[in-house]
């Protein structure tokens, strides 16, 4: 919806874009678009580390904010890790562009890191982007992948490899990306606690109003 320009009715996230005011100006007509820009809340980390029941119940219990999980929108046509899962992260930053338009930022969960989406078309709609990545002891993150229903798979060599790599290299990684990662060791705390956190977390880092 957004990306089709009301002058000339071209489609296209190539625009160029003013930030303040925020206004997209279509590059076949010059026609200017206003638009609301907010920012956008990513929350990372390895499978097992806390993501899907914070943002379950995160949901719940936040006015402010859209809470999304990223698998919602997965499918094999996405699957490309050849150039980082573009289209599959741009399709998310154009879904959190139009959620703005009604005033309420996202915050949007699932395993990312930051240069899959800072390069792109769509990140330029966005204000600015703050990442969090709950990070777990790699006993216990071993511990909750064998815990999960065996169809999951989470228990295998290979995911349990991979999931702990990851893991690892947000830990070490959070102060290096651009822009960086805030840290948050969930390995001793309930889904409450998480919840309250990246709550909190949140709650400093939204437009005053």
């Amino acid at each position: 919806m957004f990306n089709v320009c009301p002058g000339c009715g071209e489609y296209s996230d190539d625009k160029d874009v003013i930030p303040v005011p925020p206004v997209a100006i279509c590059l076949n007509c010059s026609y200017g678009s206003p638009f609301v820009m907010l920012p956008l809340f990513i929350v990372t980390g390895a499978s097992s580390s806390g993501k899907t029941m914070a943002a379950l119940k995160l949901s719940r219990q936040v006015k402010d904010v859209v809470v999304l999980d990223q698998d919602i929108l997965w499918n094999d046509t996405f699957n490309t890790a050849d150039d980082n899962y573009k289209s599959f992260r741009n399709t998310w930053l154009r879904m959190a562009k139009n959620i703005n338009q009604a005033g309420r930022p996202v915050v949007l969960f699932g395993s990312a890191i930051p240069e899959q989406f800072e390069k792109l078309n769509e990140r330029r709609y966005i204000e600015k982007t703050h990442y969090l990545s709950l990070y777990c002891e790699p006993e216990e993150l071993t511990n909750r992948l064998k815990a999960r229903p065996h169809w999951r798979k989470s228990g295998s060599e290979e995911n349990l490899k991979n999931m702990l790599e990851f893991n690892h290299w947000l830990k070490e990684n959070a102060e290096k990306t651009e822009p960086k990662m805030s840290l948050l060791d969930t390995t001793e705390i309930d889904v409450a606690g998480t919840v309250e956190a990246i709550q909190k977390w949140i709650e400093k880092r939204l437009p005053k109003k």
